[in-house]
């Protein structure tokens, strides 16, 4: 290291260089959810063109070269010359941060890509790009390697027969002249130009393709289904807009268009379920003032968990925001005052409707449109503008007293599910105060059996859930007393998705992991009182062992879900098989490594086990294999996508037998190792 720090040290990277070298900071990781991120910002700028009321079609097309397409017929990027350093807008907007229409309100009212950095960064993080604009009859194209330009911009003209044919794409229909058979090609640029004359306006748009670059990116390969749920929840979001998705690998291939938006978007999310009312309750108010649009879809369902999915722009807020906040407090202001009013909870009722009671069984969509919204980061998870909880909190209680006063018998059914909640969680909140008295970890007894650890920070502690007193004792000889707590569950513990909070708060053995992990859950829920940041689910590698691995992650999601989200939970991976040869010993974690180790070391004399339960596995091995962070083999639970994850519980472990059936033998083939 030098002794010298001048002038001669500091570095300044140059154009895009700084997102090759922290790409982290622009697109939040460099894994899959990264690579995909890539995807989400270049489909953004095409939403902006929808929103600005120009894009009426978006296509996602993934090449069998692992490259991806997004094609649009919004108005197209301009391409003419900018006074100021005399390159091609084209260029600056794909070579320069923070370049872009998004800061002129004039340009766009709305916009999801706000930080001007979108497809710069992608242009960045690609091996190649290639972008393609169409205006005015022409084709303009540039290519860059790396966010370099490799060409200048191009023009030539689009012929007849590839505006006809992209016409055709675009708008599903006949162009409004003869094309049934070949034209001469003399008379073709007649055509074109008579073509262009009636149909100009609508054959501009934008198309750019790209690769992602091996060197930075852990995956370069494109999810189909992970893009297509993207791409779905956009369509339901802008209502009419069509997105098509094709992958070109495989040939599948779908298209999303809904007429009925939001509406439609909770109508889906509560496919199976049993609704308390029969059509979504929709809100669609403007403050003028404040250029501020409010969009809401909701439904009750005889259900108990909440499912409340936000946006700003389109763009998914998953963490909620101001928007949100201010759609709670207005439910729940409006349903007690309207009750009230309407004689269906009396005024010196001992039970107050709070939050959490009105929003028992309740789906719902969120979208805000705004014209300077204040995401926390480029990632946008959450929207920080101040102003915006009072105007949904006003726009929404006034549409909602509106409703509810003209449909009475909905507003009842509501305050009776609300009110059935609201005993529940006194009833809730007695069992926690019988558990507290209880507590294990303030008491000698300890149902569940814990063996804590000695370490107290819980960044360096490790809590492993596992199945069985046998496995549970395997588990504590093995284990590294210093930072390694063990806490065996007897049985499978409850369903929650079939069981209110005050059912799940009889059983002891939820009571015992919620006492161990020390957050509370449910609104209670206090992360920074988890006492361990490693919360390992280990079970055996068999049937029950995946139920059992199943219900405690439905429990995680439904009540605990900013452990998954803060990424403290982890899927213990114990070998399937052991493999011995004389006194060797090797593990196979697949059928496949099993496989091979069997031909590296010969099949004469080896004796192959295969495990059946982590119980069958003396400590020795079950710290070798399962246990031993220098060896072990975890994986991290993460959720991509909210929505769909939720669907999956919902359709595993909720109550709809016929959802659960059609899942499993649409995803039957895709099971590679299934114990019997």
């Amino acid at each position: 290291m030098t002794e010298t720090y001048d002038a001669s040290h500091i570095t300044v990277l140059e154009g895009l260089q700084p997102v090759r070298e922290r790409p982290a900071m622009y697109i939040g990781s460099t894994d899959a959810r990264g690579l995909h991120h890539l995807v989400y910002e270049v489909v953004d700028n095409s939403i902006d063109e929808a929103l600005a009321g120009y894009c009426t079609r978006i296509a996602v097309t993934i090449n069998k070269d692992g490259s991806i397409a997004v094609e649009d017929n919004g108005r197209g990027i301009p391409v003419d010359r900018m006074e100021k350093n005399g390159k091609s807008a084209l260029e600056v907007v794909l070579t320069v941060l923070h370049a872009g229409g998004k800061f002129d309100k004039a340009t766009y009212q709305v916009s999801g890509g706000l930080h001007g950095v979108g497809v710069s960064v992608v242009n960045a993080l690609s091996s190649w790009l290639e972008a393609r604009v169409y205006r005015e009859g022409n084709i303009y194209e540039m290519r860059f390697a790396q966010g370099k330009v490799l060409s200048a911009p191009s023009q030539r003209e689009e012929t007849w027969p590839e505006l006809l044919t992209r016409y055709q794409a675009w708008y599903g229909e006949m162009a409004p002249l003869p094309a049934d058979k070949p034209v001469p090609g003399d008379q073709q640029g007649d055509l074109r130009r008579e073509f262009l004359s009636r149909c100009g306006s609508r054959m501009t748009g934008t198309r750019i393709t790209f690769i992602p670059d091996k060197t930075i990116f852990e995956t370069t390969q494109f999810d189909y289904d992970l893009l297509s749920h993207r791409l779905r929840e956009l369509a339901f979001l802008n209502a009419g807009l069509t997105i098509i998705i094709t992958d070109e690998r495989t040939g599948d291939h779908v298209s999303y268009c809904y007429a009925g938006g939001l509406s439609e978007f909770v109508g889906y999310l509560n496919e199976g379920a049993e609704c308390i009312h029969p059509a979504p309750i929709y809100i669609c108010r403007k403050d003028e003032e404040n250029k501020v649009e409010l969009e809401v879809a909701m439904q009750y369902t005889t259900g108990y968990d909440e499912k409340i999915f936000s946006y700003v722009n389109s763009v998914n807020t998953r963490e909620g925001g101001t928007h949100l906040e201010g759609f709670r407090s207005a439910i729940t202001r409006a349903i007690n005052i309207v009750a009230k009013r309407n004689g269906l909870i009396k005024e010196n009722a001992t039970i107050t409707l709070r939050g959490e009671d009105v929003r028992e069984g309740l789906t719902s969509v969120v979208s805000v449109k705004m014209a300077s919204p204040q995401f926390e980061g480029q990632t946008k998870m959450r929207l920080g503008n101040s102003n915006v909880k009072g105007i949904a909190d006003s726009l929404v209680y006034a549409a909602l007293t509106e409703y509810f006063d003209e449909n009475p018998k909905v507003l009842q059914a509501i305050v009776e599910k609300a009110l059935s909640a609201a005993k529940a969680r006194e009833a809730a909140r007695n069992a926690r105060e019988l558990a507290r008295r209880k507590s294990t970890l303030e008491s000698a007894g300890l149902p569940g059996k814990l063996a804590d650890c000695s370490e107290r920070d819980p960044k360096k502690s490790e809590i492993y859930i596992v199945e069985g007193d046998s496995a549970g004792g395997s588990a504590k000889q093995g284990r590294d007393r210093k930072f390694q707590a063990i806490l065996p569950l007897r049985g499978k513990i409850l369903n929650v998705e079939k069981a209110g909070e005050h059912q799940i708060l009889k059983n002891a053995e939820i009571q015992t992991l919620i006492s161990a992990i020390g957050t509370g859950i449910g609104e209670k829920f206090e992360i920074d009182h988890a006492r361990y940041h490693h919360i390992v689910i280990m079970t055996d590698a068999d049937v029950d062992g995946a139920h059992i691995r199943t219900l405690l992650l439905t429990f995680f999601y439904r009540y605990m879900l900013r452990l998954i989200e803060a990424g403290y939970v982890y899927i213990a991976q114990p070998p399937l098989f052991s493999v011995m040869k004389g006194k060797e010993e090797r593990y196979a974690y697949r059928e496949e490594d099993m496989k091979r180790i069997l031909s590296e070391l010969g099949e004469k004399g080896v004796s192959v086990k295969r495990y059946k339960g982590l119980g069958e596995m003396n400590a020795q091995q079950l710290w070798d294999t399962t246990m031993n962070p220098e060896q072990r083999i975890f994986k991290q639970v993460t959720i991509e996508d909210a929505m769909e994850a939720n669907e999956i519980f919902k359709t595993l472990m909720g109550k709809d037998v016929e959802a659960r059936k059609d899942f499993i033998k649409r995803h039957a083939k895709e099971v590679t190792n299934l114990d019997i």
